[in-house]
C-alpha cells in the first residue's frame, strides 16, 4: 500500500460520520504526501555526497594536507568508503576547487599559495563587505540574535580551548554565512556561499590557529552585530572589510614565518 492511500484511510478511520469534505480532504492528503515522497526522491543524500562532506573536512582542517595527492585504495580503507562513491566525492571536490586534477598524475588537495590568498581575501573583502551592508537592513530582529546566541556559543568554544582556536562550523554554526544568507542577494549568496565556499572556509580555517586571533575575531565579530542591530550598513561594511583585512595580514605574517624558516638551513647533526 502506498502512503498516499494510507493517508487516505487513516482520514476514513478517523472519521466515521459522513462528511461532504471527506473526499476532499482526503485528495488533499494523498497529494501532500505524494509531494512530500518527490521531493525526498529528487533530494537525496547520497553516499558520494557524504563522502565528499568527510572529505572536505579533512581538507579544511589540514587532516589531508596542501599538495598531498590523493590515492583511491587509500583513502577508500583510511575512511571506510566505497569507490565508487570515493570517485563521485573527489569529482564534487573538484568543482568546489578543493581538489585539482592533473592528467595522467592524478588528484592532489589544492595549494593555497600566497597569490591564491591574496585573491580570495581581496574578494572576501569586498563582497562580504557589501553583505553586511544589505544585511544591515534586510536581516529580521530573530536573524541578529540569531547571530548574538552563536557569539555566545563561539565564546565558549574559544575558551575551551584556551583562547588559542577559532575554528567555525558550516551552515547555521558559521557567522559570516549567516551573514551573507542575511543579505537576502541571490547573487551574493551564490558567489560566497556556492562553490567557494569551501576554499573560503579553509582559508578561514588557517587564520583560526593563529593563537592571537581568536578573541580580537570575537571581539570584531560583536562590533559587526551591534553595527547590525543598529541598521547602520555603512559601518557594518567597514567593520567587515577591516575584520577581513585583519586576517589576510595574520595569515600573511604566518606565510612570511613558514617561507622564513623554510629558508634558514637546519643544522647537521654531528
Amino acid at each position: 500500500m502506498t502512503r498516499s492511500r494510507q493517508a487516505r484511510n487513516i482520514i476514513v478511520d478517523n472519521n466515521p460520520i459522513s462528511s461532504p469534505y471527506i473526499g476532499e480532504w482526503c485528495y488533499i492528503a494523498e497529494k501532500f504526501v505524494d509531494n512530500i515522497d518527490a521531493y525526498a526522491m529528487s533530494h537525496p543524500k547520497t553516499l558520494a555526497d557524504t563522502a565528499a562532506n568527510r572529505l572536505a573536512q579533512a581538507i579544511i582542517t589540514g587532516e589531508l594536507a596542501q599538495g598531498q595527492k590523493l590515492n583511491e585504495a587509500e583513502l577508500a580503507e583510511r575512511y571506510g568508503m566505497g569507490r565508487g562513491p570515493l570517485r563521485e566525492a573527489l569529482r564534487q571536490l573538484e568543482g568546489q576547487r578543493l581538489v585539482s586534477r592533473i592528467p595522467n598524475a592524478g588528484a592532489r588537495v589544492i595549494v593555497l599559495d600566497r597569490k591564491t590568498l591574496a585573491e580570495l581575501y581581496a574578494v572576501r573583502e569586498a563582497l562580504e563587505g557589501m553583505a553586511c551592508r544589505l544585511a544591515a537592513h534586510a536581516m529580521t530582529a530573530a536573524e541578529i540574535q540569531q547571530l548574538q546566541d552563536l557569539l555566545a556559543q563561539h565564546e565558549q568554544q574559544i575558551e575551551e580551548h584556551g583562547g588559542q582556536i577559532y575554528a567555525q562550523s558550516e551552515g547555521d554554526l558559521d557567522f559570516h554565512h549567516l551573514i551573507v544568507r542575511g543579505s537576502r542577494n541571490t547573487l551574493l549568496m551564490n558567489l560566497l556561499d556556492g562553490e567557494q565556499y569551501q576554499l573560503l572556509r579553509m582559508c578561514r580555517y588557517r587564520s583560526s590557529r593563529n593563537a592571537q586571533r581568536p578573541r580580537p575575531a570575537l571581539a570584531q565579530h560583536r562590533h559587526i552585530v551591534e553595527a547590525l542591530a543598529a541598521r547602520d550598513g555603512e559601518l557594518a561594511e567597514l567593520l567587515m572589510r577591516r575584520h577581513i583585512h585583519g586576517a589576510w595580514q595574520s595569515i600573511r605574517t604566518m606565510i612570511d614565518a613558514e617561507e622564513h624558516s623554510a629558508s634558514v638551513p637546519r643544522k647537521k647533526k654531528t
